[in-house]
């Protein structure tokens, strides 16, 4: 391999049981052709809504190094006979290669925000030399893709692992194999696919599987299914350390207060050591989220207080916390994006953020929660009370999903007119419009098939600043 490279021809070639037609090296891979960027390895998988094949000269023509596919091209490529498990193999040859330590994250709720948290204080522990997954790349494909994206030369990985079914977070932590393994939280997200709760834990708690020898368990300690993940890593994990509230819990929080940031002050014992930090996010759920990132820097034997610093610094994730301030005729309004995605128990912990903010009046935009089954109107519904506890002002409400909550709030807010009921973004959007003032807080949250991030890009073109 050059100093520079990823991956050259042969050792992809030897990785996948391909066959290279010519000697060519690349500096990251890819499967979308329009991520590629000059130096990459583009992979032409065939999927059902489409073949990868077809945007081979796309790839090339953006400055693809080399392709991975399946049919002969004149072009330096790695022939194979199937792309998509030769991209596995890829990825499993980039975990055997690697000396770095391996944290593998899950959670029905937070888990690509910790994710990245954990990511940057790792990153400014060993600048250069730690590796993340990107986006939400946690699927069947996009495990192995971030796994294949690894340096050689990285001393710490972090990989996010979704599921929506069974079986499907064990087959991906095989994958990884991680060192340390994460459960945020558990709550009823994607619950149409499960009986109830319990199986959700259960198979959040797969991930514990893939735990290499040696490896550290990190479980929330308040959460009603702890002993049910607790059973679950104590069957491959060597080590357990939970967070949380509870006096028991290897990561607590003992106190935290509002900071002069709009995040949190928190005074919290991890391990044997008793810390002062801040997290520039706001919210009670990013104080748990920095527990578990704390329990995991603890795991590795990485910097506790360079762990602190970087969380005081951590910017908002676009979708997923961003606050951008904007200009409006006489001031500003408070826009806190957190578009991307929502289950129960995300929406009830953002809502509950919002109650927080000082502003002179504040507003949600709440998109519909998707795959809840029987249960949605019971848990669209429940987020009555968590508004009404946040003193929220106005709500605008997206989807069909949401006219059982219409119904609950036209009987408990002030005014008709401070609550709007609309199908898409777009009517979202013209009503927010028509109420936004200088002075208010604004969250958007909502599934992301809603399309709520159109609404933020829109309001975004009119920013003033954004918050970090």
């Amino acid at each position: 391999m050059t100093e520079s490279a990823l991956w050259t021809s042969e050792e992809i070639a030897s990785a996948t049981g391909g066959v290279a037609n010519t000697g060519f090296a690349v500096s990251g891979v890819a499967f979308d052709s329009r991520e590629i960027v000059r130096g990459d390895l583009f992979i032409a998988m065939k999927g059902e809504a489409t073949d990868g094949h077809r945007f081979i000269e796309k790839a090339l023509a953006a400055g693809a190094s080399g392709v991975l596919c399946e049919n002969a091209i004149t072009s330096p490529h790695v022939r194979v006979s199937d792309s998509v498990a030769a991209l596995d193999a890829l990825g499993i040859a980039a975990r055997l290669r690697s000396q770095a330590q391996i944290v593998g994250v899950t959670g029905s709720a937070g888990k690509t925000s910790t994710k990245e948290a954990l990511y940057k204080t790792l990153e400014r522990a060993a600048p250069g030399r730690a590796h993340c997954s990107v986006k939400s790349y946690n699927n069947h494909v996009g495990v192995p893709l971030s796994l294949a994206r690894m340096p050689a030369n990285a001393r710490y990985g972090v990989f996010e692992m979704g599921m929506n079914h069974k079986d499907e977070l064990s087959a991906l932590t095989r994958l990884v194999r991680p060192d340390v393994a994460i459960i945020t939280t558990i709550a009823p997200a994607h619950i149409g696919h499960f009986r109830d709760e319990a199986e959700i834990a259960d198979a959040k708690g797969e991930i514990f599987e893939g735990l290499e020898p040696g490896g550290t368990a990190i479980i929330p300690r308040d959460n009603p299914h702890f002993e049910r993940l607790f059973a679950a890593a104590s069957a491959h994990a060597d080590n357990i350390m939970t967070f949380g509230r509870h006096p028991s819990s290897d990561a607590r929080v003992l106190d935290h207060v509002r900071a002069t940031n709009g995040g949190s002050l928190v005074t919290a014992e991890i391990g044997d050591r008793r810390l002062c930090y801040t997290v520039a996010a706001p919210g009670e759920h990013w104080v748990m989220n920095s527990l578990a990132i704390m329990a995991a820097v603890h795991a590795l034997g990485a910097d506790l207080a360079v762990a602190g610093l970087a969380l005081a610094e951590l910017p908002g994730l676009a979708g997923r916390g961003a606050r951008v301030r904007i200009a409006l005729p006489g001031g500003e309004a408070l826009l806190i994006d957190e578009s991307y995605n929502a289950n129960p128990a995300s929406m009830a912990a953002t809502i509950g953020g919002l109650g927080e903010e000082r502003a002179d009046r504040r507003i949600a935009v709440l998109g519909a929660m998707k795959e809840l089954g029987a249960l949605s109107d019971t848990y669209h519904s429940g987020l009555a009370a968590p508004l009404a506890s946040a003193s929220v002002d106005k709500v605008i409400l997206v989807g069909d999903e949401m006219h059982i909550l219409a119904e609950t709030l036209r009987k408990s807010l002030a005014a008709p007119d401070d609550l709007a009921h609309v199908a898409t973004a777009s009517e979202a959007l013209k009503v927010l419009k028509s109420w936004l003032q200088p002075g208010d807080s604004v969250l958007v949250k909502g599934s992301n098939a809603m399309g709520l991030s159109a609404l933020v890009t829109a309001l975004g073109e009119t920013r003033a600043s954004e918050e970090v």
